[in-house]
C-alpha cells in the first residue's frame, strides 16, 4: 500500500512524524506537507504563484503551499506512482463540529476523497498537545491510527472521508461512531492598536460545544461527547453538502 501523509502544522510537526513512523509497517509512506504551519486554510489551493516542492529526505517533501496543495501535487504529477490512501495529521488540537469548515487537516483529507480507500483526517484533542515535549500522546494516537487501518478500513460511499479525533488521555476507552456536533458562536474579536497606530484585530476563540438532547432511541452521540468522555470519535463526512431533504419544497416555492 502506498500511503500519502499530509498535515497543516508543517512538515516538522511532532504529529506528522509520529504518524509516519507508525504507518511504515503498512507499506510505503510518503510525507508531503507545508514547509511551515498552515492552520485554518481549509481546502484552499494556491493559484497566484508557483509551488516549490523540496525534498528533505527520502520520501519526505516540504511545499511552500497549503495542506490541500500538498495532496493535490502528490496526486497529480509529483510522483510516478499512485497512492492508495491519504492520511492527514496528526493535528495539534481537535477538529470537532464546525471546525471542519476551516480545518486544513480536513481540507487535505478531502483532496484524497477519490482514493482507493476513504481518506482520513486525524486530530489529537487535549490541553497539552501543542507542546513539542509531549511525544507520548502523539505516539499513542499514531498507534491507534495504525491499528484502525491495519484492521481494514470501513467502506464509505464515494467522496466521503473519516474525521477522527483522538483524546489526549492516559488510556483510551474505545471508539465511537459519531455525528458532527455544533459549536456556539465564536468569541468576539479583540482589537488593538499596533506600534504604528494602525487598528488590528485578532479572530476570537472558537465557541463552546452546543449540548444537543438525543432521542431516547438513538445511540449515536456527537464527536464532542465522545472525545470529552475518553473515546476516539470517528465521523464520516462528505463533500456533497446539499440538503436533499428540502430540495423538493424549495423547488416548489421558487417555481410556484
Amino acid at each position: 500500500m502506498n500511503i500519502l501523509i499530509a498535515n497543516d502544522d508543517g512538515v516538522f510537526a511532532p504529529g506528522i512524524q509520529a504518524l509516519a513512523h507508525a504507518l511504515k509497517p503498512l507499506g510505503r509512506v510518503v510525507v508531503v506537507a507545508p514547509e511551515s504551519e498552515r492552520s485554518g486554510f481549509s481546502s484552499a489551493l494556491t493559484l497566484d504563484r508557483p509551488l516549490r516542492p523540496v525534498q528533505i529526505s527520502e520520501d519526505v517533501w516540504a511545499v511552500n503551499g497549503t495542506p490541500a496543495d500538498c495532496v493535490y501535487l502528490s496526486m497529480n504529477g509529483l510522483f510516478d506512482f499512485e497512492f492508495d490512501l491519504v492520511v492527514s495529521g496528526i493535528n495539534s488540537g481537535a477538529n470537532l463540529g464546525d471546525d471542519v469548515l476551516y480545518s486544513g487537516t480536513v481540507g487535505a483529507a478531502f483532496e484524497g476523497r477519490l482514493m482507493k480507500h476513504p481518506a482520513i483526517a486525524v486530530s489529537l484533542s487535549g490541553s497539552n498537545v501543542r507542546s513539542y515535549e509531549h511525544p507520548q500522546a502523539y505516539a499513542q494516537a499514531a498507534k491507534w491510527v495504525h491499528d484502525f487501518i491495519a484492521n481494514g478500513l470501513p467502506i464509505l460511499p464515494p467522496r466521503h472521508i473519516f474525521n477522527i479525533n483522538i483524546p489526549d488521555v492516559k488510556e483510551i476507552k474505545g471508539a465511537q461512531i459519531t455525528y458532527q456536533g455544533r459549536r456556539a458562536q465564536s468569541k468576539p474579536i479583540t482589537s488593538h492598536v499596533d506600534p504604528r497606530g494602525r487598528q488590528v484585530y485578532w479572530i476570537g476563540l472558537a465557541g463552546e460545544a452546543v449540548t444537543e438532547p438525543q432521542p431516547a432511541s438513538s445511540h449515536i452521540q456527537s464527536d464532542f461527547f465522545a472525545v470529552s468522555n475518553g473515546y476516539v470519535s470517528i465521523t464520516p463526512i462528505q463533500m456533497d453538502a446539499t440538503n436533499y431533504a428540502v430540495l423538493d419544497d424549495l423547488h416548489a416555492l421558487v417555481n410556484g
